[in-house]
């Protein structure tokens, strides 16, 4: 099923306009591009509780996809074992299972639409353009994709529930008042 679909995808929706779009959107995924959004995001006061649950969510998702699941699975590219496509983009190193652009990008969504929905709304349009690229781009299979989706966002709301949870306990004077 998950050839079907990238093949669907090769077949049916490649086109000039994408070939060019969709390498440069990619890039929104990978991690330097991640690492400076995280940045900027916590070198201004107004967002750097966004920027430091993104980090500390980053950094999990970077330890439990790119270090443990992706080695434990071992999962080849789709590009590995279809050579026959026309890649756009440099062909990646490390293996499929699961995506960690998709992760990134559906975290750094999920961090922000938790404090502000009107901002992160577009976050996770482009968090889903990103993963449609992936397809597209035949790096990655349908279920890398979506499990690398679930585990950003997964981990993007556990780390906002606990800064909560954490926040809300240590926040209170001796006196029981809070300090907001």
């Amino acid at each position: 099923m998950d050839f079907a679909i990238l093949d669907f995808i090769q077949e049916h929706m490649r086109c000039a306009f994408l070939d060019k779009v969709l390498p440069v959107i990619t890039n929104l995924g990978s991690a330097y591009v991640v690492a400076a959004i995280t940045l900027i995001l916590i070198a201004f006061k107004k967002t750097r509780r966004i920027g430091i649950e993104t980090l500390i969510a980053l950094l999990i998702k970077l330890l439990i996809i790119n270090v443990i699941l992706k080695n434990l699975v071992a999962r080849d590219r789709p590009c590995w074992i279809n050579e026959s496509v026309d890649m756009l983009v440099r062909i990646p190193k490390d293996y499929s299972f699961p995506s960690g652009h998709s992760g990134a990008s559906v975290l750094i969504g999920t961090v922000v639409t938790c404090h502000n929905k009107k901002a992160g709304i577009p976050i996770l349009i482009m968090a889903f353009i990103v993963m449609f690229s992936r397809l597209y781009l035949y790096v990655h299979f349908p279920t890398d994709v979506l499990a690398g989706a679930l585990i950003g966002m997964t981990l993007g709301l556990l780390v906002v529930y606990c800064t909560r949870k954490f926040l809300e306990k240590h926040e209170l004077h001796a006196d029981g008042n809070t300090l907001e």
